[in-house]
């Protein structure tokens, strides 16, 4: 039976990484990365020297592939993301068979929790059913959620009120905005809202030199998120950002 990790990293800064996943890092031999192109380099730079810094001495080999891409532009999102997820169990199958030996532990590195907006886990189980035997261990991190909410000084929740968890396609359906914490909103979806009393926490490369931060009313600053974001994405190649939205009476 194939040994696996799945270690939660933070979201950029080494500083976040748990002691938990830093033990589970010194007992992993084989790291598998996916290489997401040229204008993602930095991520696996990021993942690099996260080993370089609990791993000082070495003694393990590091497996770098191409990650499968996804169709962005398909008609039917969900389609095109269980494709993906395929594609990817294939992938994860082929590594896992040929890369790990009897006394081999691998490990896969991953941004955040790896229980939130994460696939790694649905693909696992795509590759057990292919009949791929895994003795696999899952190690909290810290999510962008987290740092998200401490970088500007708030609780996630308010007393007696829920906390809903969307990805940005979906935030178009929300008949009313009180609290809702968004991932994933590559089209902006923040910026066609035009109620008044939506106050905006809105956090990019969370945890990274990089970090930028914008917080205020929803009106008055998401032109400057816009701005903000637009410009980092031409100079770095890719984003990654989230935030709140919180109703404001």
């Amino acid at each position: 039976m194939k040994q696996l990790l799945l270690i939660g990293i933070g979201p950029g800064d080494p500083r976040q990484v748990t002691y938990e996943a830093v033990e589970a890092l010194r007992r992993a031999t084989v790291f598998f990365v996916l290489d997401k192109g040229s204008d993602k380099d930095e991520l696996v730079h990021l993942r690099r020297a996260i080993l370089e810094r609990y791993l000082p001495e070495g003694g393990y080999r590091l497996v770098q592939v191409e990650d499968p891409r996804r169709d962005g532009q398909a008609p039917d999102y969900v389609g095109a993301v269980q494709d993906w997820h395929a594609q990817r169990a294939a992938l994860y199958a082929r590594l896992i068979e040929d890369e790990l030996g009897s006394d081999d532990i691998g490990a896969f590195l991953l941004w955040g929790e790896p229980a939130l907006y994460d696939s790694t886990l649905r693909i696992l189980d795509l590759v057990r059913e292919r009949g791929l035997a895994l003795a696999l261990q899952v190690i909290p991190g810290i999510s962008s959620i987290q740092v998200l909410a401490a970088r500007h000084q708030i609780p996630l929740n308010r007393i007696g009120e829920p906390l809903t968890v969307l990805p940005g396609r979906r935030l178009g359906e929300q008949s009313r905005i009180d609290n809702v914490l968004v991932m994933l909103d590559g089209q902006c979806a923040f910026a066609a809202l035009d109620d008044p009393q939506l106050v905006i926490y809105w956090g990019a490369y969370l945890g990274t030199p990089d970090e930028l931060l914008v917080s205020g009313p929803l009106q008055a600053v998401k032109a400057r998120i816009l701005e903000l974001r637009d410009e980092a994405r031409r100079r770095k190649g890719w984003i990654m950002d989230t935030y709140l939205l919180r109703r404001e009476e």
